[in-house]
C-alpha cells in the first residue's frame, strides 16, 4: 500500500516544518492529479495512524485533485480535459494529454500562538 509511504513522507515533512516554525500544525493540504492512484480513505487512515503521538496527531488532511490537462496540436492552447467535449475548446483541434500532476504538499496551517513541544 503506497498510501502508507506517502503518509510517512508527509508526516516527516510536516514535522520538519513544525520544528522550524516552533509551532503546532493543525491542517495540511496536498494536491495531485485526477488520475493519481491515491486512495483518499487509505491515505487519511495511514496519515492518522503514522502521526499518532507526534506533533501531527489530530491534524486535518485535505486532498485536492487537479484536472488533467491537454494541449491543442493546432493552436497550442492548454486546457482542462473534458471527455464529453474531446477537442480544443477554442479551435476544435486535436490534442495531446499532458502528464498528470504530481502529489505535492501545498500548505500547512499552524496554530496562531502555540505552546509547541517537540514530540517524538
Amino acid at each position: 500500500m503506497h498510501e502508507s509511504a506517502i503518509a510517512h513522507s508527509l508526516v516527516e515533512m510536516i514535522m520538519t516544518e513544525a520544528i522550524k516554525q516552533s509551532a503546532t500544525p493543525v491542517s495540511a493540504k496536498i494536491s495531485c492529479g485526477t488520475y493519481n492512484a491515491v486512495n483518499n480513505e487509505l491515505l487519511c487512515f495511514a496519515f492518522e495512524a503514522i502521526s499518532r503521538e507526534t506533533v501531527c496527531d489530530g491534524m486535518k488532511l485535505e486532498i485536492e485533485y487537479k484536472p488533467i490537462q491537454a494541449k491543442c496540436g493546432r493552436c497550442d492552447k492548454i486546457f482542462d480535459f473534458d471527455i464529453v467535449f474531446a477537442s480544443c475548446p477554442d479551435c476544435g483541434g486535436d490534442f495531446d494529454l499532458l502528464p498528470d500532476k504530481p502529489l505535492v504538499l501545498e500548505s500547512i496551517e499552524f496554530e496562531e500562538e502555540s505552546s509547541y513541544e517537540e514530540k517524538s
